[in-house]
């Protein structure tokens, strides 16, 4: 055992900070929510917007003596303004055709076009929503010299709803037809309604406020009940009046396939006209009860009503265009999704094939290894990480630890261990990439192993590491990590995503020859491939993944080993692994950034370029990023869209996860008790993941350089690997 003492450099009395400044400002976390807000507020809309309604003949009545008898027994057009309680039926043989639930770009055309042939007018009761997406196709219904009216503007049940959100749906309504066809509307069919004597005691309130919000009521006198397809006589027989009673008929131009509709409506009307019936609107067949204009058809709407209308206006189609960019993006999602286990089954039982039982690299290596293991403040764990390195079964073994300025008894804690092959390195702190270099600067041999100092080694993993170095063209090699503590539910978590996402990931890059990353836990190098790119950089936080892309940008070919196992401490808080995976993340943003010129560049660097950046930035950036629209999407879905269809979607993607962790765990000779709790992980680990990725994002996104995080260690990675290098040294 031998201890080296670095200087300080001269003028300086204290270890330099890190120079990864600034701090993370605290306004970003403000950003995310903000924009978490924001977008949640899109959805809201987008709920309230999208809210499906039931057919009409859902709607139940209830008792009715509360109704008075003159409403009951009146006409379909209902007066309760200014206290009034009055109602009005149509003049003989003048039918007033009203159409519910649009408007609807395929079928109130066709409607319109009917009506057009026949020189018929009608009342379209439309919703407010249906004239948000459609405004044009509510213009052509006044222009053609039909009437408009409200069904207020999300089609719920009135008489279930507290007077505030009532008004409400009026209102919107209201602006939606001003802003879409410059006009207003005195008419009010409420939804689920038909002839006045179904008003119950429920309806009835409603009703009445209606009228004093200043609004006619409008029943019905015949239904077509078109909504039930009964075949277009059964309609035509429905929609008839009596004798030559006049009536204010009920179809509808939306929600559903109204072909049935179109063409009763082009025999009814030609038959009627026949009979003597002339066709009006509500307003003008009112006006002729009343043997006056008493009641204006569709005023002009204000500029001010225009006006206020815009923001509503607005926010429907904002909110409904952010459900359209989440559905592209959920099928963005599926497709690198089924795209990336593809890859995975395919190239991973491809590399699981050819590293054979009979796979050779060639000629054992037995040249001596220099390991090197930067600690910062490692106390918990660095005896039994350095111990497990220095007792392998490799002929000869060099562990150098540098010691990066700890301020706890790390150093005293290498220095007691008394190993011979050990030589403890003591320097100011400079940071993990600094320490690396000094370690390589110091090492006697070619072969270089470094190491995390909370990683536990099993004996054989030195030599299984540095056996594909017997192909000269290799510059380094990946081991396969492994989650040594996985006592919790957090660490378990972990686990599987070491398994799955990592080494599984590992495989096919390693076909594709586009790895990006040698993990700083576990890693082999050459020292002539690190001397070659400048050794270890400073300029991002991923140093192990930025070594790792100058390597093969340089030439050197980067080979993963899983059979060189270690197992490293997963950090065992909520706290400490954002702090880590917010490092990573950053890290590798920054390192693509930083090697971005080799998608452009011709030769060895180019060709993994093109291989490795795309795929690093769909499945390693890109994917994860988009990942939290398959959640967003299925809890909306629950609620708003068919549940059982986004029940079975993300069945379906949990089967294909479930299916991805089986094949990773086989391969890896693990243990599939993991997968019991797979599924809790999609609902509590992969959000935290989200967030993490989203927060890295901002960061690069806005140039700041973020600090090196260092995480509380409890050395139960040790405790934990323990049996199983006893097991191995047996």
């Amino acid at each position: 055992m031998s201890t080296t003492t670095l200087p300080v450099p001269a003028g300086q009395s204290t270890p330099p900070a890190s120079p990864r400044r600034p701090i993370l400002p605290r306004p970003r976390s403000v950003v995310i929510a903000v924009l978490l807000l924001v977008f949640g507020s899109l959805l809201a809309v987008a709920a309230y917007v999208n809210a499906g309604f039931t057919p009409d003949a859902i709607h139940e009545n209830g008792d009715t003596n509360e109704v008075p008898l003159a409403i009951q027994n009146g006409g379909a057009i209902i007066n309760t303004t200014g206290g009034q309680l009055q109602s009005y039926e149509l003049p003989d043989k003048t039918i007033a055709l009203t159409f519910d639930d649009g408007p609807d770009p395929r079928w109130t055309r066709r409607v319109l076009e009917v009506l057009r042939r026949h020189q018929a007018k009608a009342t379209f009761f439309v919703v407010g929503t249906q004239v948000v997406r459609h405004p044009t196709l509510t213009r052509q219904i006044v222009a053609g010299g039909h009437e408009v009216g409200l069904h207020t503007f999300t089609h719920p049940d009135l008489a279930t709803m507290p007077g505030w959100r009532r008004r409400m749906e009026y209102s919107q309504n209201q602006m939606a037809i001003a802003n879409a066809a410059g006009v207003k509307s005195s008419l009010l069919r409420l939804p689920y309604s038909s002839r006045a004597v179904a008003i119950d005691n429920a309806d009835w309130p409603v009703v009445r406020e209606a009228g004093q919000l200043g609004y006619l009521v409008v029943a019905v006198d015949t239904d077509s009940r078109d909504w039930a397809k009964p075949g277009v006589d059964q309609i035509v027989h429905n929609m008839t009046p009596t004798g030559d009673r006049g009536a204010i008929v009920l179809l509808h131009d939306a929600g559903g396939d109204r072909a049935q509709t179109v063409a009763a409506l082009d025999r009814f009307i030609p038959a009627m006209q026949a009979r003597g019936y002339r066709f009006t609107t509500v307003t003008e067949g009112l006006n002729l009860a009343l043997a006056k204009k008493g009641v204006v058809e569709n005023p002009d709407a204000s500029e001010r009503d225009q006006r206020q209308s815009e923001s509503l206006i607005w926010a429907v189609r904002i909110a409904e265009g952010a459900i359209v960019v989440l559905t592209v993006l959920f099928v963005v999602v599926g497709l690198l999704t089924l795209g990336r286990t593809l890859l995975l089954f395919v190239l991973a039982h491809r590399h699981a094939r050819r590293r054979a039982a009979d796979w050779s690299w060639g000629p054992p290596i037995t040249a001596p290894v220099s390991v090197i293991v930067p600690a910062y403040n490692e106390k918990e764990g660095i005896a039994s990480a350095v111990s497990s390195l220095a007792t392998g079964d490799y002929p000869e073994i060099e562990v150098i630890v540098v010691d990066d300025g700890s301020t706890d008894a790390t150093a005293d804690i290498v220095d007691g261990l008394g190993l011979p092959n050990v030589r403890m390195i003591r320097k100011p702190n400079g940071g993990k990439s600094s320490a690396l270099n000094t370690g390589i600067a110091l090492a006697r041999h070619d072969l270089i192993v470094m190491v995390d100092a909370d990683t536990i080694f099993e004996p054989d993993s030195i030599r299984r590491l540095v056996q594909p170095m017997a192909d000269p063209a290799v510059g380094a090699v990946a081991g396969n990590v492994r989650v040594g503590n996985q006592a919790s539910l957090l660490a378990r978590f972990q686990h599987i995503e070491y398994v799955v996402g990592f080494n599984l990931d590992r495989r096919f890059q390693d076909v594709l020859q586009c790895i990006p990353t040698v993990p700083g836990a576990i890693g082999a190098f050459r020292r002539e491939a690190l001397l070659q790119v400048g050794g270890l950089s400073d300029d991002t936080l991923a140093e192990d993944t930025d070594v790792t892309m100058a390597l093969c940008r340089a030439g050197w070919k980067v080979v993963y080993e899983e059979k060189a196992r270690a197992r490293t401490e997963a950090p065992v808080t909520v706290a400490q692994l954002w702090k880590q995976r917010y490092r990573w993340s950053y890290g590798i943003m920054q390192a693509m950034w930083k090697h971005r010129r080799a998608l452009v560049e011709r030769g060895p660097s180019g060709r993994y370029g093109r291989r490795c950046l795309p795929l690093l930035a769909m499945f390693g950036v890109l994917l994860p990023l988009l990942g939290p629209v398959v959640d967003v999407l299925a809890v909306y879905g629950l609620f708003f869209l068919d549940r059982v269809q986004v029940i079975g979607a993300w069945l379906a993607m949990l089967l294909a996860q479930m299916i991805t962790a089986f094949v990773a765990l086989r391969l890896g000779r693990e243990s599939l008790r993991p997968l019991v709790v797979l599924p809790l992980q999609q609902f509590v680990y992969r959000q935290v993941m989200y967030l993490v990725l989203i927060q890295s994002m901002l960061t690069a996104l806005t140039g700041v350089r973020l600090q090196w995080q260092k995480l509380f260690r409890t050395g139960e990675a040790a405790v934990s690997a323990q049996p199983s290098r006893e097991r191995a040294q047996a």
